[in-house]
């Protein structure tokens, strides 16, 4: 499933433009803190939800008649994930979802006079006292940070393997010979450079261009089209680019120039980058080093 990481403050400061509506509705409760809620749906299960946790949900933000956001039309139907920070203020939605299991359905009302007082930016007149901001939430699932990062990790695993067979077959057919890392990076030093390689820290400049295995380039700072035509310089092990390129450039000295074949858990993972890096994507990297500082 491709998900789509919303920030956390989308959600609840995007709430300008839009007119004010009053809460409605019976069988409404509310929280200690001043926040209007109610379970529509209460599913079987007790694990709730904890501030840290993430949570992966349908959602939909309100205000008056206006649809502010709508997770399913803006992710292609599919849930959004975010972790749960606490609440800005007392009465912010947050402090609802520690009321809902996976399955569980709810109506927020917030109100805009609460997120008037916290606000840093004044809000347009048109926002009147007294309105709300209506959370319209379904639960899909929960996961602790720990939980999240088991499962991340299981899954790039599992994507490694997928990967390195399609790698496989892709140097069977084109006749190349290229050499593995523990990580599963391949690569192909085509012409020895000198000196030592570079160590974490070290600023290293490179020219490249990166291509997908159907052979479409979707960015290089050699060719005009992409309008960056300059040297790259970033430091090396510091995670200023993806994890491959890290790897990689450190097996090259100056004037190397090589292929690196990596993994789409080395690149971009699940994330949708682009029409030309859909998630899980391998990444072909032709790379120059032409300076180590």
């Amino acid at each position: 499933m491709i998900k789509r990481i919303v920030p956390f403050a989308l959600l609840g400061a995007a709430i300008f433009g839009f007119t004010a509506c009053n809460s409605k509705g019976g069988g409404m409760k509310k929280t200690k803190d001043g926040l209007e809620y109610k379970i529509v749906k209460d599913a079987p299960g007790d694990k709730k939800v904890n501030y840290g946790d993430i949570v992966e949900m349908h959602v939909v933000v309100k205000v008056g008649d206006s649809t502010l956001f709508n997770s399913r039309t803006a992710n292609d139907n599919k849930p959004v994930e975010l972790p749960l920070t606490p609440p800005a203020f007392k009465g912010d939605w947050p402090e609802g979802m520690t009321y809902m299991t996976a399955g569980d359905s709810a109506i927020f009302y917030v109100s805009i006079d609460s997120v008037k007082k916290s606000s840093p930016q004044p809000l347009p007149e048109f926002m009147k006292e007294g309105g709300k901001i209506t959370y319209e939430v379904t639960l899909v699932s929960v996961k602790t940070q720990d939980e999240a990062k088991a499962a991340e990790l299981q899954e790039a695993s599992e994507q490694v393997g997928i990967d390195d067979k399609k790698l496989q077959e892709y140097f069977a057919q084109n006749n190349i010979n290229a050499q593995k890392t523990e990580s599963g990076l391949y690569y192909v030093i085509e012409k020895e450079g000198s000196g030592p390689t570079a160590s974490a820290g070290q600023d290293v400049t490179v020219n490249y261009t990166g291509k997908t295995m159907d052979g479409k380039t979707f960015d290089s700072n050699v060719d005009p089209q992409f309008q960056h035509v300059e040297p790259f310089t970033f430091k090396l092990g510091q995670g200023q680019v993806i994890r491959g390129w890290d790897e990689g450039v450190a097996l090259l000295k100056k004037g190397s120039k090589a292929k690196l074949y990596i993994p789409s858990p080395l690149a971009y993972g699940t994330q949708d980058r682009s029409p030309s890096i859909p998630p899980n994507s391998v990444l072909i990297f032709d790379v120059e080093v032409t300076d180590i500082k």
